[in-house]
């Protein structure tokens, strides 16, 4: 089953990655690790694509474009 996507262009996604996608660093605190693993994808749904979405974030306080393939796609919430 196919999906258009084009009917959530401006909504809110919050995807749930099949694999890590990538980690964040972060401040090394006792015994908690010093990176995490990216499970989670969320944004601002604004582009779809034969092969994946087109997500728009803002993370450090700095606009970010993010794609994710379908083929890295779990389940995807949309608010």
């Amino acid at each position: 089953m196919k999906l258009d996507w084009q009917q959530f262009i401006g909504q809110t996604v919050n995807i749930t990655m099949n694999e890590n996608y990538g980690v964040v660093y972060g401040v090394k605190i006792e015994d908690q690790p010093v990176f995490y693993e990216i499970v989670f994808k969320t944004g601002k749904l604004i582009g779809c694509f034969d092969e994946g979405l087109l997500l728009e974030s803002v993370r450090d306080e700095q606009m970010m474009k993010i794609y994710v393939p379908y083929t890295s796609i779990k389940c995807v919430e949309i608010f």
